[in-house]
């Protein structure tokens, strides 16, 4: 190839690498900062709200209507809903990878509002809501008291009325979720007094529907040719306690008047009174901030601290605000240790360069080379919408490696031919460069084509390779670009002709290693030489050994477990407790306290915020609880002090102690926005329509089944059908004897036991709603009925005439799962087993225990990872495979040559297996185990295993290359390949050691993100190690035998070529 120009043109090859910095540097500058790419299918939920409705009663009327006009909506996924006995339902639809979030929302919204007809009135009067949900939730914070001198409403509206706005006005914010309730007037009526008076809760609704009005009565003197006009005013909404408390109910007969407060007793006080929160035993507020699609989630963050920072000033005195969990912390952390890995690995590779080479010049010219092709990389990525992420910065650890690779093999071809003998180093590189340019060319090509089919696949996995492959290719490009223009520039710069007059240089430390050093390796590549014949004479021995190593990849292969991202130390730990069923909220409290004095005591926890009322993983109401833990920075914990560990003494002392409660404790998932928990999440579905009990059975015997298998570690369901109810029947005869209508009744109990929106009022300059209840004595228990009347013409009946009650159990949540009534059940894969096994273990449990009538569908991650794991990954490899032959066999003119490029390859890969598994049994050991944790064959690992493919094609295409030009020489075809891996030994083991000692910090990762990296690191050690010592005895023998077979099928062409430089080798070896 003729690169002479750019050799003869410095300042063009220059500037061509300025401009590459110049733009990267412009791209990562305006380049989005997240934790993996956004992934996470796009959601839409709609909710619902029927007041004093139980679960059933919402599935029937609400959700049930409104699942079949949704279901089949364009794109999507699969759909889940729940129905709670506090009459909230709302549906879930999750749609495909790549659809517009949009879109989704507005066709979800058209579907909805073709069932409003057949909602009941209450629930459309609240109005059904259509809301694109951005699944990531990108921080929680909360105000709390610390002074302990607010009531809870204060709290709660404080935060709904000063702070939210300003938080849902950051850009980037999609949503932001208070875990408390707006202010609310309460009308606490009084049965007895309203009995006495004849009446009934609607005539109080009905009393506020005339006089708490906006209107518009009108002007006086339009167009009166007067000289004023005057707007008339109507007090309009009524705003205060003691305005309400004066609504004139009815006129009594002896002229006096009856008011609202007679009959009941009025507070400005919550809308339900369902949450409550403590942030390190204070009572506080929590909000959760959700992520708008496509936005940088980083900077999203950043802008919210600031903003809650600048805010935390003006706020109450003793009012604080705790960040109790941000997705930064982790991202920042990690993003750290990886630049920190980047910064060590250039380091190391710096030394093993200058080692081989010992001249700080050529050192210098790789050390230029990894900053250009690694910043420029950034501009194409900004160019193609990626983002800045943990797999775009790994695999930016990883291309140093590569990077160098290319330079060192430029610089070390210029350095063998100043040994030679040449006098001008820029003569060196024009020589040097038309042996090696096409070698470039076809490494850069083979190792770009490995990452090629890598971007093809699709969900999930697919975005992840897709980041990870280009990221690699683009590097690589760049890489190439360096070594033909710049790198050649540089060394016909840099690089002197050696010294031949031997003027005896001062014995320093340093000459005197490199003397010995360079007696070593000549040393070692005459011994290299030795066995390299020994190899090629015993052929049958070198296939043995190349078959060998396929068998057990595959045997690795099958038997090393999958999975798809490993857990990482986040920092966060989330808790749910589920207590008896029926419970009431003052007990719940009671025991959250305990959790939250139990979770205090661990000295990694930094913050704790306890969330009554509300749980993660399914379930609102007072017998569920969460809780968030945030542990001290990465660097405040040692080792032993790992979220692992925490969570795991955490659950066990929780065991322990709490006697009354279910307390689970996970760490949250590695990808947000699929599950609350890390586990697999599986949903049973009852296709059959029977009873719930049934189906609850058929869940239980399932769940034992399974964990019976050593694969699983619990398998559990939060559904329970047993929250004790009461049922109400009505006499329908007794009813018309009296004249009544049983709605009549129904709608008393409704608006005594339930509640009943009535009205709203204006305050704040918000508009909240008026609701009118029993007092909370007056409805205690079951007794309380029989004080509750009913009016029956101008008698008051007492209810209980009417009704009858019976005690019955019932579930406090439905959920129904692709409109079939389901159970989700938590699946946690038993330790040193990976959730590929567990699903495995999964599907032949269900084959054997699921009666007919019932099945199970997965959702969330799980159902991700079953979609892309198996056939792709497998698919990926043999086309990375297919595509490295044919680009070699374009460059050989063979189709037999390539197989001894070919054949290398496996070495590596079961390398990187051996290294895995050795690992993963060091993390067996009980007491390693909490601190190296496992390794599966995830994402990380399939990416260095396709790394590696290039990598260790690149080697053996330097050592086939060199070989067929010793061969061209007319050298026998022993010698040619004897001395090809000779001259190539230099440069093959200075790459590989460079990347294997740069690699060195990935493989002893600790800290933010420490298991992906580790993965990272430990395979692709492991592959470069083994394959590289393998391949240099084996690629000569290979090579011997396919260029004999080719020379069979088209014999050789002698070249002439101007041989003085190899002219000695040719008299020796040539036959």
């Amino acid at each position: 190839m003729k690169l002479d120009n750019f050799i003869n043109r410095p300042v063009l090859s220059t500037v061509i690498s300025i401009l590459m910095v110049i733009l990267g540097v412009i791209g990562l500058a305006t380049l989005p900062v997240t934790q993996y790419p956004d992934i996470a299918p796009p959601t839409v939920q709609v909710r619902a709200m029927y007041q004093g409705a139980n679960a059933q009663t919402v599935l029937n009327s609400v959700i049930a209507p409104l699942e079949d006009q949704i279901n089949g909506v364009e794109n999507m996924m699969y759909m889940t809903s729940n129905a709670s006995n506090n009459g909230s339902g709302e549906i879930s639809i999750y749609f495909k990878q790549g659809t517009d979030p949009d879109m989704a929302a507005v066709n979800v919204q058209n579907r909805v509002s073709m069932a409003q007809g057949l909602l009941p009135a209450e629930v459309t009067k609240v109005g059904v809501t259509t809301q694109k949900r951005q699944t990531s939730m990108l921080m929680v914070f909360s105000i709390y008291d610390e002074s302990d001198q607010y009531g809870i409403e204060f709290l709660e509206n404080y935060a709904n009325i000063n702070l939210v706005p300003e938080v849902k006005r950051v850009n980037g914010v999609g949503d932001v979720m208070v875990l408390g309730t707006d202010y609310s007037m309460r009308i606490w009526l009084k049965p007895d007094i309203m009995a006495q008076y004849k009446l009934i809760p609607n005539d109080v609704a009905t009393a506020l529907a005339e006089q708490n009005i906006e209107a518009a009565p009108g002007q006086f003197g339009e167009r009166g040719n007067q000289t004023f006009q005057y707007t008339i005013r109507y007090k309009g909404r009524l705003q205060k306690p003691e305005e309400f408390e004066n609504i004139v109910i009815k006129a009594l007969d002896n002229g006096e008047v009856l008011r609202l407060k007679d009959i009941a007793q009025i507070e400005l006080g919550r809308l339900t009174y369902s949450y409550n929160n403590m942030v390190n035993g204070h009572k506080a507020v929590s909000c959760i901030v959700y992520q708008m699609a496509g936005t940088n989630a980083t900077q999203t963050i950043s802008d919210i601290e600031k903003m809650l920072k600048e805010y935390e000033s003006t706020l109450p005195s003793g009012m604080k605000i705790n960040i109790a969990q941000s997705a930064n912390d982790f991202l920042f952390a990690s993003i750290h240790e990886v630049l920190k890995t980047l910064i060590e690995a250039f380091i190391l590779v710096f030394i093993v360069v200058y080692i081989f080479l010992q001249d700080f010049r050529s050192t210098l010219i790789p050390a230029i080379a990894i900053p250009v092709a690694l910043i420029a990389t950034f501009f194409v990525l900004k160019l193609i919408g990626f983002s800045v992420n943990l797999l775009t910065l790994s695999a930016m650890v990883l291309a140093i490696a590569i990077v160098v690779d290319d330079a060192i093999v430029v610089v070390e071809g210029v350095h063998a031919k100043l040994d030679q003998g040449y006098k001008s180093a820029r003569l060196a590189s024009i020589d040097a460069m038309r042996e090696l340019g096409g070698a470039i060319v076809s490494i850069t090509l083979v190792m770009m084509s490995v990452f090629v089919p890598v971007s093809f696949m699709g969900g999930t996995a697919g975005t992840f390779y897709r980041q990870f492959g280009l990221t690699m290719a683009i590097s690589i490009g760049f890489s190439a670009l360096n070594a033909l223009t710049l790198s050649p520039a540089l060394c016909a710069i840099f690089l002197k002709p050696h010294d031949e007059n031997g003027k005896q240089k001062k014995s320093t430390f340093i000459s005197r290693f490199h003397t010995s050093f360079n007696a070593a390796y000549d040393n070692l590549l005459k011994k290299y030489k030795q066995q390299v014949l020994f190899f090629i004479q015993k052929k049958k021995l070198s296939f043995a050994i190349v078959a060998a190593s396929i068998v057990l990849l595959g045997i690795f292969m099958s038997s090393t477990p999958t999975g798809m991202v490993p857990n990482e130390d986040t920092g966060t730990i989330m808790g749910v407790v589920t207590l008896p069923p029926g419970t009431s909220q003052e007990r719940a409290e009671e025991v959250l306290m305990r959790v939250d004095s139990l979770v205090a005591a661990d000295p990694a926890v930094e913050s704790r915020t306890v969330v009554a009322g509300f749980s993660f993983i399914g379930g609102t109401g007072p017998s569920y609880g969460s809780l968030i833990i945030k542990l001290k920075n990465w660097e405040e914990r040692s080792t032993m002090q790992n979220a692992n560990i925490v969570y795991i003494s955490l659950y066990m002392r929780a065991q322990k102690i709490i006697k009354d409660a279910q307390v689970l404790f996970f760490t949250p998932p590695m990808i947000p926005g699929y599950s609350a928990s890390s586990d697999i999440e599986m949903n049973m579905q009852d296709k059959t329509g029977g009873s719930l009990d049934r189906f609850f059975e058929v869940t239980q015997d399932f769940t034992a089944a399974l964990e019976k298998r050593p694969e699983i570690n619990s398998a559990k369901t939060s559904f329970n059908p047993h929250f004790p109810q009461y049922m109400l029947d009505i006499d329908a005869a007794a009813c018309k004897k009296a004249g009544l209508s049983p709605s009549t009744i129904l709608s008393t109990m409704q608006g005594y036991f339930g509640g009943l929106y009535a009205s709203n009022f204006n305050s704040y300059g918000k508009m909240y709603r008026v609701m009118i209840q029993a007092d909370p004595e007056a409805t205690k228990n079951l007794e309380s009925l029989k004080s509750i009347k009913v009016r029956n013409g101008n008698e008051m009946a007492p209810i209980s005439q009417f009704v009858t009650v019976k005690k019955v159990y019932g579930p406090d949540v439905i959920s129904r799962f692709n409109l079939y009534t389901s159970m989700k059940v938590m699946v946690a894969p038993a330790s040193g087993y990976t959730s590929g096994q567990a699903l495995q273990a999964i599907a032949e449990v269900s084959k054997e225990n699921l009666p007919a009538g019932f099945g199970y569908e997965l959702g969330g991650m799980a159902r991700e990872e079953a979609e892309t794991s198996g056939s792709t990954t497998g698919l990926i490899f043999v086309l990375c495979f297919v595509f490295v032959y044919l680009l070699l066999s374009a460059q050989y003119e063979s189709y037999i040559l390539p197989l001894s490029v070919l054949l290398s390859i496996p070495f590596g890969l079961l390398g990187s297996f051996l290294f895995v598994n050795g690992m993963s049994a060091l993390g067996n050991i009980p007491a390693l185990k909490m601190i190296l944790g496992t390794m599966s064959n995830d994402i990380y690992m399939q990416i260095a295993l396709i790394m590696l493919m290039g990598l260790l094609a690149k080697n053996a295409i330097l050592i086939v290359e060199f070989a067929l030009d010793r061969r061209k020489m007319g050298m026998s075809i022993t010698w040619a390949a004897v001395l090809g891996a000779g001259a190539r030994l230099r440069p093959i083991l200075m790459t590989s050691l460079a990347m294997i000692v740069g690699l060195i910090p990935l493989m002893l990762a600790s800290g933010a993100g420490a298991n992906g990296n580790r993965t990272l690191g430990t395979s692709a050690i492991g592959g470069m190690l083994i394959g590289m010592i393998l391949q240099i005895f084996i690629v000569p023998a290979l090579f011997v035998v396919f260029q004999y077979l080719q020379e069979k099928v088209k014999p050789m062409e002698w070249e002439d070529i101007d041989n003085t430089d190899a002219q000695t080798e040719i008299e020796q070896y040539a036959k």
